[in-house]
């Protein structure tokens, strides 16, 4: 993906906020509650950020009135802006290890 693009979506007004706040699955409500945004705005910025794989969708639960609720969290632990030769944007994704980690702890939770 050309690092100019995901500056841009990164410069988007709120973007970095949802990233921070998504170390954990949450769902776009709670990030509109939590963070101040406007639900349409949230849901703005959440198609961008997965579009271009910062943000992913991590499940579907099962709310308390038994609704199906998409949760998200974010696909990256670092991103890093060089200036030197020409503009790059380096993207670390989570590791697998933390992925799997998430993964064991959701099951021993749902449980």
């Amino acid at each position: 993906m050309a690092s100019g693009e995901i500056l841009q979506t990164l410069g988007n007004k709120y973007s970095a906020e949802i990233l921070d706040a998504t170390d954990e699955p949450v769902s776009a409500q709670e990030l509109s509650d939590d963070l101040g945004i406007p639900i349409a705005t949230c849901y703005r910025r959440i198609d961008e950020l997965t579009e271009h794989d910062l943000l992913e969708l991590h499940d579907n639960i099962l709310s308390d009135d038994r609704r199906r609720i998409k949760v998200y969290r974010r696909n990256v632990d670092e991103v890093r802006v060089d200036f030197d030769d020409e503009l790059t944007v380096h993207v670390e994704e989570r590791s697998e290890v933390t992925n799997k980690l998430d993964e064991a702890w959701r099951t021993l939770s749902e449980r």
